[in-house]
């Protein structure tokens, strides 16, 4: 068989590894994992529209898993050198570095975010993007997570947040905090929405 064929076969074998990887993760720790398969296509392009590739300042991705939210972030335009991705899962971690060898991929509790990041991020944040599975937890530590993003933020910048829920991970009505969500995307497994909050 010629190499480029066995490359391209290769290829194609990638997102069938991710899926068994992400089984075998939410199979082991599913409130730590929280989905059951890897973010699709259309749920990814719909979170990084929210994102500024041009604007200053890191992109922090939180909860990457096997990156198909972050290939959508660089196909978006933005450097892989700004991404500063935070995984808590160590094989996970392995194959982000290995796959997005430029990002910074800190692998660590990302609901300790300012603890974890206070001295990696020297300049305001461009956007933080959320794969966590933030409805499994109280909703105590999903404010604390907010607050810590928000401090870490560019002013106006967004905290983008997807979730399985018919309800919003974190009250609209919060003080000081602007949200709006997407449509629901049917083209997920399960369908999922986006939620946007940007601090006034």
């Amino acid at each position: 068989m010629p190499s480029h064929t066995f490359a391209r076969v290769e290829k194609k074998k990638l997102p069938l590894d991710d899926e068994m990887q992400f089984i075998r993760s939410w199979i082991e720790k599913p409130l730590s994992t929280g989905a059951v398969m890897p973010s699709s296509k259309a749920l990814a392009r719909t979170m990084v529209r929210y994102v500024d590739p041009q604007s200053s300042g890191p992109v922090i991705e939180l909860g990457p898993g096997t990156g198909p939210v972050t290939e959508a972030l660089v196909r978006h335009g933005v450097d892989p050198k700004r991404l500063l991705l935070v995984e808590f899962n160590p094989d996970f971690c392995r194959l982000l570095r290995k796959r997005y060898p430029a990002a910074t991929v800190v692998q660590g509790d990302a609901y300790r975010l300012r603890r974890l990041l206070g001295a990696l991020v020297r300049e305001p944040a461009a956007a933080v993007v959320s794969g966590l599975p933030l409805v499994t937890k109280p909703l105590r530590t999903r404010l604390r997570l907010i607050a810590d993003a928000m401090s870490l933020l560019a002013p106006g910048a967004p905290f983008v947040q997807f979730t399985y829920a018919m309800v919003p991970p974190i009250p609209k009505a919060l003080s000081g905090i602007k949200a709006e969500a997407s449509e629901l995307i049917w083209l997920n497994l399960p369908p999922a929405r986006v939620w946007v909050y940007r601090g006034r």
